[in-house]
């Protein structure tokens, strides 16, 4: 008989049935150019992506260096433009030094694992972002992940450890509720126990502190020497790009040991450019962080959230996922763009509406968004 030959990749069909049958199959969707729908789903906080000022510092940037660095920052990626942004962003959030990687995905990489390795401790908040996550399995570290925000747990993980090194990972601001991190405590325990905490001010940056310089500067801990932040600057900046700050040593040994930075094409000239504009709006702007939070606070009351959000985010909690999906529907039909969770991004029973606040916003786009939020939750609850 005829040998039948079966694909090695036939699994794949299975595993989309069950998904799709659960309402988890995920597609990719265009979206036209802004300004055809309202957008509340992306995460450019400050609404600095469209900014002329910073759409002319990347063109700027590009006709200077061109489309891309050629090479790793250590080979030919590395521009004055590059150290010029990290000196500024570092003395606006209180940083001793930066240091520009490719994205905030490489930078947590980058980061966690040259930070940590054989021999060393991670202590990780369980909501802590999919980079955080992935770090720790790279490091090679032994691994504890505390129940999400809980302070004691970390504490009693430091206190039984016996490797020499620990390092603790938390987001400042969690991306799927908006939620804070005790940043305060969190710090108060690393410095009893000698470890390190590590932040990811991915959603920080440009809402909380004073102008935007982030949570950890809002609580007191900007610069201090046993601390280091990560974020990004495809948020509040409205370009790409991540950066680690910290003090200059761990510049120093990242440049060394961060294979994300070492074997990584630099960021392209033009995001830097953009970013550096962006950081130099929110400079001159500093009322745009104070925005983005009252915007958040007016959405969250169109949506019936009991609670005041504290950052951008406002989460909208629908339960299962089939309903969140065609509530995002209904909203994009009406000319609402709104983000939609659902497992594993968000545990099961609680997929959701994400919704994100622009410092940019509008008198007529938030009547928009109360007209649609209010017709579109008024029908899925009912």
């Amino acid at each position: 008989m005829p040998r039948v030959e079966l694909s090695p990749l036939a699994w794949l069909d299975d595993v989309e049935q069950q998904r799709r049958a659960a309402g988890l199959r995920r597609s990719l969707r265009t979206r036209p150019p802004v300004g055809a729908e309202l957008d509340l789903a992306s995460n450019d906080y400050l609404g600095l992506s469209q900014h002329p000022d910073v759409i002319d510092g990347g063109v700027e940037a590009l006709r200077t260096w061109g489309a891309g660095s050629g090479g790793s920052r250590l080979v030919t990626g590395n521009t004055e433009l590059h150290e010029g942004f990290e000196r500024e962003l570092a003395d606006f959030v209180g940083a001793e030094s930066a240091l520009v990687f490719s994205s905030g995905y490489t930078a947590n990489l980058g980061a966690v694992v040259a930070l940590s390795g054989p021999g060393s401790l991670i202590v990780s908040d369980a909501l802590t972002h999919a980079s955080l996550v992935d770090a720790c399995r790279l490091s090679r570290a032994r691994v504890t992940v505390a129940p999400h925000r809980d302070v004691a747990a970390v504490e009693a993980a430091l206190a039984e450890r016996s490797e020499d090194r620990a390092v603790v990972l938390t987001d400042s601001v969690f991306s799927t509720d908006g939620a804070l991190a005790p940043l305060r405590a969190l710090h108060d325990v690393c410095r009893r126990h000698g470890a390190l905490l590590l932040v990811d001010e991915a959603h920080g940056l440009g809402v909380r502190g004073d102008g935007g310089r982030g949570l950890l500067h809002e609580v007191g801990l900007a610069g201090a020497p046993d601390v280091v932040m990560t974020t990004t600057m495809s948020k509040a900046l409205g370009s790409q790009g991540g950066v680690v700050l910290g003090p200059q040593a761990v510049r120093a040994h990242l440049i060394d040991a961060a294979r994300p930075f070492i074997f990584d094409t630099g960021l392209a000239p033009a995001a830097v450019g953009a970013a550096l504009a962006a950081l130099r709006v929110l400079v001159a702007e500093p009322d745009r962080a104070r925005a983005v939070l009252d915007h958040a606070a007016a959405l969250a009351e169109v949506c019936g959230v009991a609670e005041t959000p504290q950052s951008a985010v406002v989460s909208v909690i629908l339960g299962e996922p089939d309903v969140a999906f065609a509530a995002a529907v209904a909203c994009l039909d009406r000319g609402v763009r709104v983000g939609c969770f659902r497992p594993p991004t968000v545990p099961a029973g609680t997929s959701r509406l994400r919704l994100t606040a622009r410092a940019s916003l509008d008198a007529d786009e938030l009547d928009l968004a109360r007209r649609v939020l209010t017709e579109v939750l008024s029908t899925v609850r009912a």
